[in-house]
C-alpha cells in the first residue's frame, strides 16, 4: 500500500469524530484510516496493537511508525501546515505538543462533548461552491 495508514481507537467517540475531520482535510487522498481494532495485518501486529491503545499512530508506506503528537504534526504537515508543523516537531515545541496530546488523550470522554462535535462539510459541496 502506498498510502499512510492512520490507526485510531474505534471505541472512542472523540477519535471517531476526529477521523472524519482527518479525512476531510486529506485533500490529496494520501491516507487510509482504520480503528486499530479493525486494522489489517500487516501492518497490525501484537506490539502495534498494544501501542495503539495509548494514542493515534501513522504507519508510513516504508513501514515507519509515528505516534501521538508527532503523528498529529505529520498529518498537519501533509494537510498544508508544512513549516509550522515541522517546527513543532523540534524541542522545545514537541514537548508542549506531546503534553497537549496527553491531556486530550486522558480526557477524551469529557472533551468529546466539545471537540469535533460537528460533521465536516461534504467535500463535493465545498469544491463545487468554490468554482
Amino acid at each position: 500500500m502506498n498510502k499512510y495508514i492512520l490507526l485510531w481507537d474505534g471505541d472512542c467517540n472523540l477519535c471517531r469524530n476526529a477521523s472524519h475531520w482527518f479525512k476531510y482535510w486529506d485533500k490529496r487522498n494520501e491516507f487510509v484510516s482504520f480503528p486499530y481494532q479493525e486494522a489489517p495485518s500487516p501492518p497490525m501486529n501484537e506490539q502495534l496493537f498494544a501501542a495503539c491503545k495509548h494514542g493515534i499512530h501513522i504507519v508510513k508506506p516504508d513501514g515507519e511508525v509515528i505516534n501521538k503528537g508527532k503523528a498529529t504534526m505529520f498529518a498537519l504537515e501533509r494537510f498544508g501546515w508544512g513549516g509550522f508543523a515541522r517546527t513543532m516537531t523540534y524541542p522545545p515545541f514537541i514537548w508542549f505538543v506531546e503534553l497537549g496530546y496527553r491531556f486530550v488523550a486522558e480526557n477524551r470522554p469529557w472533551l468529546s462533548n466539545f471537540l469535533f462535535t460537528k460533521e465536516p462539510p461534504n467535500r463535493s459541496d465545498v469544491e463545487s461552491s468554490a468554482k
